[in-house]
């Protein structure tokens, strides 16, 4: 992207940096501001009554930087909309965007955004946001089908699909259409404010102006003492707040006539935030998940049966099993099915036309079943890595309602990567041998790899890994019938096993497998430990904690 505005758009935007007691980081945030350019007329820094530097950090540098205002609350608000709303009442640009205190924009995206608002006069424009894993720098683009080309949004069937974009960050808006209409984040504490403000945008019917630009980085810092709001979701009641924000937003569509913004934010609450929350369901205690399923039951019943057929599988048939069980049962099992990649664990009930959760739970229909991709359905690939003897990898395809043996797979290539990379640093392809399921379960194909640790560790410094490295393990199954799938493997539940390995390279190799936060197997490999468990198990502590 240029950094250089057209002369029509300079001092057209005026960016609202909000803080709370971020004296550290939010120094950055505003340089990333600034360094936009003249298209930046001011940055309007408020500060929500922060307990530590932040007041000073802010005025010593809007002593440097004349385009930098900075306005000080008495009183703390308790929550990210009352400091916006005192940044857009305080902003003097015809166009206003808002920057957390911990991001920052990449160059050039104030002025694509401005220019495509104004090329189009759209009131709202919107970019590509990405989500940085900070330490590892990894990126991941939020919502990527969204913003893949430029495009001009006005009918309310074309604005359906960015219900599924509920932040307020990656957009640029016509500050007179904000007024015009009344639109502002509700004041005081309002968890996940962005949901219910952009609500309010949408549901005004504006013209919409795409770019697939990156215009907003989003730093996911998992490890940091103070988790952002959508990270802490450790307690029930944070899923309370998701589904509070949700209802407002549905109510705010609905209000102002436009119900098939309502239906396809109710579709979206099935495929994003229930599967999100409900993934997580295996690393909390009986109580919460209890709680989670009575709250989670209670709000689902509102929702219209064609809310729930329009949603993608899984997605669906998690919300037809929550509403169809009238106890708290079978959760970690809809755990495994809400992960990414989905799996569904036995047992299979129904046959494949009919598929349903359980016997006794019929009403709990897996439509579609027989007719979807083998891409996009619930396989498991279970896996069990040894490390003695040299080491070897044994793992089994499971069938799925017959659909694989169907298909017939006759291979499948095991890829090794290192964290972060989507490139293989090692492939392994094997021929499958078939096995036979009992009853109630399934059936499936097996194979055998050798596991080279000190190879695969040699691999990771030739890439600089340095210290503990991290890796991936995915199978991509080839069948007969010419389709072919691939996803991570499942390791054995309650798997965390390490093992200390001699190595003539390195002397001796720290090796732990372990389940990720979605449930796939991953290996860590500290080569060259020779001080045993210590400083390495310290670390691998704060990695499972990031990775959680």
């Amino acid at each position: 992207m240029s950094t250089v505005p057209p002369p029509e758009t300079a001092g057209r935007l005026s960016v609202v940096v909000i803080v709370h007691n971020d004296e550290e980081l939010v120094g950055e945030a505003i340089r990333s501001a600034l360094d936009q350019g003249p298209v930046v007329a001011e940055v309007v820094a408020v500060d929500d009554c922060s307990g530590d530097g932040t007041a000073r950090v802010l005025d010593e540098l809007a002593a440097l930087h004349p385009r930098l205002r900075v306005v000080h609350r008495t009183e703390n608000s308790g929550g990210c909309g009352t400091p916006r709303n005192d940044g857009v009442r305080a902003a003097t640009a015809p166009y206003v965007m808002f920057l957390d205190s911990d991001d920052v924009l990449p160059a050039g995206a104030a002025e694509a955004l401005v220019a495509a608002a104004e090329r189009h006069s759209a009131p709202v424009a919107v970019g590509v946001c990405v989500r940085r894993e900070l330490p590892e720098g990894r990126d991941v683009r939020w919502q990527p089908g969204l913003y893949r080309e430029p495009a001009v949004l006005e009918t309310p069937e074309e604005l359906r699909p960015l219900v599924h974009d509920t932040l307020c960050v990656n957009k640029v808006y016509d500050r007179a259409f904000l007024d015009a209409h009344g639109i502002r984040f509700p004041d005081g504490r309002f968890v996940y404010e962005d949901f219910l403000f952009t609500a309010r945008v949408y549901a005004a019917a504006p013209r919409v102006a795409v770019i697939p630009d990156t215009v907003y980085v989003w730093h996911v810092r998992r490890t940091a003492a103070r988790l952002s709001i959508s990270l802490d979701r450790q307690g029930v009641s944070n899923w309370r707040a998701r589904i509070a924000a949700h209802r407002a937003a549905v109510e705010t569509f609905a209000e102002a006539g436009r119900t098939e913004l309502a239906a396809a934010c109710r579709t979206k609450f099935l495929e994003h935030d229930l599967r999100m929350y409900a993934r997580d369901l295996r690393l909390r205690d009986a109580a919460h998940r209890v709680e989670w399923w009575r709250i989670t039951r209670e709000h689902l019943a509102g929702f219209r049966e064609p809310e729930i057929a329009a949603a993608t599988a899984p997605a669906r048939w998690a919300a037809r099993f929550l509403l169809a069980a009238d106890e708290p049962r079978d959760l970690l099992r809809l755990s495994r099915l809400c992960a990414t990649p989905a799996r569904l664990l036995p047992p299979y009930a129904g046959t494949p036309a009919a598929a349903v959760w359980s016997d006794d739970l019929p009403e709990a229909r897996l439509d579609g079943m027989d007719r979807l991709p083998l891409d996009e359905l619930p396989l498991v690939v279970d896996a069990v890595l040894r490390t003695g003897d040299g080491g070897d990898l044994r793992f089994t395809v499971r069938d799925l309602y017959g659909r694989l043996a169907e298909a017939r797979p006759r291979t499948a290539e095991l890829a090794f990567l290192p964290r972060g990379d989507t490139e293989p640093a090692r492939t392994e392809r094997v021929e499958l041998s078939p096995v036979t399921g009992s009853e109630g379960t399934a059936g499936g194909w097996t194979a055998r790899v050798p596991v080279r640790f000190t190879g695969l560790a040699g691999a990771g410094r030739r890439r600089g890994r340095q210290g503990v490295q991290m890796w991936d393990v995915t199978a991509t199954v080839t069948c007969a019938s010419g389709e072919s799938y691939t996803t991570s493997l499942r390791p054995p539940d309650g798997s965390q096993r390490r093992s200390v390995l001699p190595s003539s390279r390195y002397g001796v190799l720290l090796v732990q497998q372990y389940a990720t936060a979605n449930g796939s197997l991953a290996v860590r490999i500290a080569p060259g430990a020779r001080d045993g468990f210590r400083a390495v198990g310290a670390r691998i502590r704060r990695l499972v904690r990031s990775s959680q």
